[in-house]
């Protein structure tokens, strides 16, 4: 299995698909980053790619795998990203 690309490689393409500096491509990313974080709270879109969205958790009831004891899991917010169709249509291919 392939690695993963850095930010830098990520950087490095988009500089050179756009034409425009390495260093101007990394403040992109990072602000598209900034974006993501501050606006997560709406939802964020990518598109294309697909959205950040916060979602809340109910209570449950949980299992500790150690021993088998019950345990109480609170309520609590998750942030959560849903792919967008068109990126599983072009990753996976049309079904």
């Amino acid at each position: 299995m392939a690695k993963p690309l850095t930010k830098s490689q990520i950087a490095a393409a988009i500089a050179e698909k756009a034409g425009v500096t390495k260093k101007n491509a990394g403040e992109i990313l990072e602000h598209i980053a900034d974006l993501a974080y501050k606006n997560a709270k709406n939802s964020f879109t990518l598109p294309g790619l697909g959205k950040l969205v916060l979602v809340n958790r109910k209570a449950r009831i949980g299992r500790n795998p150690a021993t088998g004891e019950q345990i109480n899991i609170p309520a609590k917010r998750v942030v959560k990203f849903r792919v967008a169709k068109a990126a599983k249509d072009a990753i996976l291919g049309r079904k």
